[in-house]
């Protein structure tokens, strides 16, 4: 039977509300009649990736890991760049290669293996060392999990493009982060309710093994799904096509401001591992609180993602501004807090609403700089935007890494003030830019 009369076809057409008539807009012919089978296998391993993910957080899971391994400050202020830059960088230097594939479902199960791989090798070094050794053995698989994603990454948005309607691919990014985010919170419930029974390295180690079995469950889901062969031409080399386009830095005023307030922007970005290792020092190891950081992330990014939403149509700069300010007054009340030693800097209350602020903070930066970059290009210069900024920002991001060796000298309040005084700088210029939206 025909998967549109199947049992998977009745339950595709509800969920999508498509009861009468299939939609099925901007993908090849044959893919239409494999369209529920491909919606939910993409559902599925989509899910099964972002909770991985979760798992092995490098703004928090991975900072509490290496502050229980004894590991130097400096190394939890490389997690975040390594992360990020890992997985930007390595996309501009592999899109030709995966455009010329006819089928690139093939790129991402390699990248969800090689995820995979890096996580279980992750639990070997909390399981087996500490210190210093243990840090720079987490970059390094931290590095090999970032270009395993960058694979995941520049294939995904090809497969779905080319098995799911245009007009459903909403729908299913929806579904898959919002059931995300609800696994998230179940995994900080039981953390935070069970925590104090366990050894926190070694569960964080089961954690990352859970998080490489969902990537190869997430590798096999995915294999189900039937891609027809897509376009070939148009694979230029998407790194030399960014340096080649550099020049409109310099003829492009409104870019260049945007390119240096999303550079300001890192500060907020680089901020949360500093805010996991200053509560673990302050409240102690107990997995109980960092289960509570788990529950207050996932609630901060589920519950303002749709307001933040509607404000980034209005005026995405205003957006930014907010978000940033956020951050500043966060980052300088937490090192006067405990500057003043507070007695409130003791309770792990505390530090999981200071978390709640500084991942507000991160979604409205995140979501506002986006939004300010789509409505400020064009057809023609939208392109050449997103390369040049995330060039310049995925270098960028690899020097950021130095506010560890800030926190590892002088203490994380530290660093926490310093990224607090830059963000306050991003929110003053972000006021300065042209309005695009609205």
């Amino acid at each position: 039977m025909a998967e549109s009369g199947s049992r998977l076809g009745w339950l595709y057409d509800q969920v999508t509300g498509d009861e009468d008539a299939r939609v099925c807009k901007d993908i090849p012919d044959a893919a239409c009649r494999h369209q529920p089978r491909n919606f939910f296998a993409y559902l599925v391993a989509n899910l099964l990736g972002k909770i991985g993910d979760e798992l092995a957080s490098a703004r928090l899971i991975l900072p509490w890991l290496l502050g229980a391994l004894g590991a130097p400050a400096a190394f939890a202020g490389f997690l975040v760049p390594v992360r990020e830059a890992g997985v930007l960088l390595p996309q501009l230097l592999v899109a030709a290669y995966v455009r010329n594939k006819p089928h690139r479902k093939g790129v991402w199960l390699l990248g969800a293996v090689l995820t995979a791989f890096a996580l279980f090798l992750l639990a070997g070094v909390a399981w087996g060392l500490d210190g210093a050794t243990a840090g720079w053995a987490v970059l390094g698989l931290v590095a090999l999990f970032s270009l395993a994603r960058g694979l995941c990454s520049v294939s995904a948005k090809d497969v779905l493009g080319k098995t799911v309607s245009k007009t459903r691919r909403g729908v299913l990014m929806g579904y898959s982060a919002g059931l995300a985010g609800f696994a998230t919170l179940l995994v900080g419930g039981y953390i935070q309710a069970r925590g104090a029974q366990f050894d926190d390295v070694g569960f964080i180690a089961g954690l990352l093994v859970v998080a490489g079995a969902l990537w190869l469950l997430a590798a096999a889901v995915f294999a189900a799904i039937q891609e027809a062969p897509g376009a070939t031409e148009g694979g230029g080399n998407a790194l030399a096509a960014a340096f080649a386009s550099l020049g409109i830095l310099r003829t492009d005023a409104e870019f260049r401001r945007y390119v240096v307030n999303r550079a300001l922007l890192l500060s907020v970005a680089l901020a949360p591992p500093f805010y996991v290792l200053l509560a673990q020092q302050r409240t102690g190891s107990d997995l109980a609180s960092l289960g509570l950081l788990v529950i207050a992330s996932s609630l901060a990014a589920s519950l303002s993602s749709p307001l933040l939403g509607r404000l980034g149509d209005r005026s995405s700069r205003m957006v930014i501004a907010l978000g940033t300010g956020l951050a500043a007054v966060t980052g300088g009340a937490t090192w006067a807090l405990v500057e003043a030693d507070a007695a409130l800097m003791a309770h792990t209350w505390s530090f999981a609403a200071l978390y709640v602020l500084i991942s507000l903070a991160h979604s409205a930066v995140r979501l506002g700089r986006k939004i300010y970059l789509v409505d400020l290009g064009n057809g023609g210069s939208r392109s050449a935007y997103v390369a040049v900024s995330n060039t310049v920002i995925g270098v960028l991001m690899l020097a950021g890494g130095l506010v560890g060796v800030v926190a590892d000298r002088f203490g994380v309040p530290v660093a926490l003030l310093l990224l607090a005084a830059v963000s306050l700088m991003a929110a003053v210029h972000a006021l300065r830019l042209p309005e695009v939206s609205g």
